[in-house]
């Protein structure tokens, strides 16, 4: 039996956890089935979970419109990306500890807010400068509601099945956002302007940020313990780093000067986290907690489902615009099979859990992914016979990925006291934001070795083919190292 399963079965740590104004649930006294308010709460945490997944990429297919109408220079355009990059993966460890301190609720609701004013900044920017503001400001209220609202969701609901689906749901939808963004930003841009895809989050932030007070419950520490500054600035800076090289990395190649000094920096900062953690008094993240297996291990595999995943979505886009001549609008309709198959994956992975483990649906769906990833080797240069290859792949594909993701999340949240949700929502909300702004680097940086500069049809298809190997692999070794680590009895809690 895994290892997470077994510690979502145990009642209680075996020592106190910290006495928290609404605490979640135990397994005796949980409702087992969702009431018309836990319905409710779910239903606003999954909008709010789904319109920031749907951000993250809904300006993919817009940045040449954006740059056409203020005047971005063609070397600029990436800082749209990059200034939302940097932000929303460098500071959600951060603010997912803050959360913990002040309330996930206040942060959550006050993240949206930020969010819906920064979107209607940005929807009406007039000038690069502005744009960019925004796009920072909507970096750093996604690095907040995120992992406040997986703490509110993983604190509204008890270890257990309606955790387990709570989390499939979410997942599901959280991963389908990233689809639904690629078309709803072509479309948008396509019938209305590129503004619409900012313009867009304004009203639903502003439905959940008047809704969310009356229907989810505040979730705190009733001590406030105080907050390590040295440790929130090592790591935040050590993310900044890591995430700005590894941008320069994709933009530039992994030699240039850029990416160097930021994955350098990026590794002197996060090394000088763990020092400061073992000697501080309360640190932000307290190794005791990032060492336990389940955390530690199943972050990781956390990390590799979104690289290889987000950074796959890529790959084809280029293979199919690049090698099969589809417009933007026609390769992210194209994904829309990949959309289903994650959301029929996200709904499944809770029964999976329940009826085998968790170890069974990270293992079961890292085989799944890796068998219909490696089946994108044979990819031709033909429309017909490619689509009825690539479709059917991707589907299973996102099935596959989806089991992974919500073993992923059940294994790096559960067995914790309430009072450090928010940290180990935080982690996995880091290995989350750091996978998808990795995955893409990582896997350009193949293709354009692959390809030794030409940008032919050909020579795009050979390098598209590598860099799925590399990607299948990645998948593997997921599978690998559920098998050998999160592996038989339970870790003392």
């Amino acid at each position: 039996m895994s290892a997470t399963k077994s510690a979502a079965q145990s009642t209680a740590p075996a020592t106190p956890a910290p006495a928290t104004t609404t605490p979640a649930p135990t397994t005796d006294t949980a409702p087992q089935h969702l009431t018309p308010r836990l319905k409710l709460t779910l239903a606003v945490l999954l909008v709010a979970q789904f319109m920031l997944a749907v951000d993250f990429s809904i300006l993919n297919v817009a940045l040449p419109a954006i740059g056409d109408g203020l005047g971005f220079s063609l070397a600029n355009l990436q800082w749209i990306a990059t200034a939302f990059a940097l932000s929303a993966a460098g500071f959600t460890l951060f603010f997912g500890r803050i959360g913990d301190l002040v309330g996930r609720k206040r942060i959550f609701i006050g993240s949206l807010a930020l969010l819906g004013l920064s979107s209607l900044v940005g929807g009406l920017a007039g000038s690069p400068e502005v744009l960019l503001v925004a796009r920072v400001a909507q970096g750093l209220a996604t690095a907040a509601a995120t992992p406040a609202g997986l703490s509110l969701l993983t604190t509204s609901f008890a270890e257990g099945p309606l955790r387990q689906k709570a989390l499939g749901i979410n997942g599901a939808l959280m991963s389908a956002g990233f689809t639904t963004g690629a078309i709803l930003g072509g479309v948008l841009t396509d019938l209305l302007s590129w503004r619409w895809a900012f313009f867009i989050n304004v009203p639903v932030a502003l439905a959940v940020v008047l809704i969310a007070p009356t229907v989810i419950k505040e979730s705190r520490p009733a001590t406030r313990p105080g907050l390590d500054l040295p440790g929130a600035l090592t790591v935040t800076l050590g993310l900044l780093g890591l995430v700005y090289g590894l941008t320069q990395a994709g933009e530039y190649g992994w030699t240039h000067p850029r990416a160097l000094v930021g994955l350098g920096a990026g590794v002197v900062f996060l090394a000088a986290f763990f020092l400061v953690e073992r000697k501080v008094a309360e640190p932000l993240v307290p190794l005791r907690t990032l060492g336990r297996r389940t955390v530690a291990w199943g972050n990781v595999l956390g990390l590799l489902a979104f690289v290889t995943e987000t950074s796959l979505v890529y790959l084809l886009t280029l293979y199919l615009q690049k090698t099969l001549g589809f417009s933007p609008l026609a390769a992210g309709i194209s994904f829309g099979v990949l959309g289903i198959g994650t959301v029929v994956g996200g709904l499944a992975a809770p029964r999976v859990i329940a009826r085998t483990s968790t170890l069974t649906a990270l293992v079961a769906g890292g085989v799944v992914q890796t068998v219909f990833t490696a089946a994108l080797l044979f990819l031709g240069t033909t429309t017909e016979a490619s689509l009825a290859l690539l479709l059917p792949a991707t589907f299973f594909g996102g099935i596959g990925n989806m089991l992974v993701i919500v073993g992923f999340m059940v294994t790096a949240t559960s067995g914790l006291p309430d009072a450090e949700q928010g940290l180990a929502t935080g982690l996995a909300s880091m290995s989350q934001q750091v996978g998808i702004t990795m995955g893409t680097p990582v896997m350009s940086a193949v293709v354009t070795a692959s390809t030794a500069g030409a940008a032919t049809a050909s020579a795009i298809h050979h390098g598209v083919t590598v860099a799925i190997a590399v990607n299948a692999a990645l998948v593997l070794l997921g599978v690998v190292l559920a098998a050998l680590f999160l592996r038989g009895r339970p870790e003392s809690q």
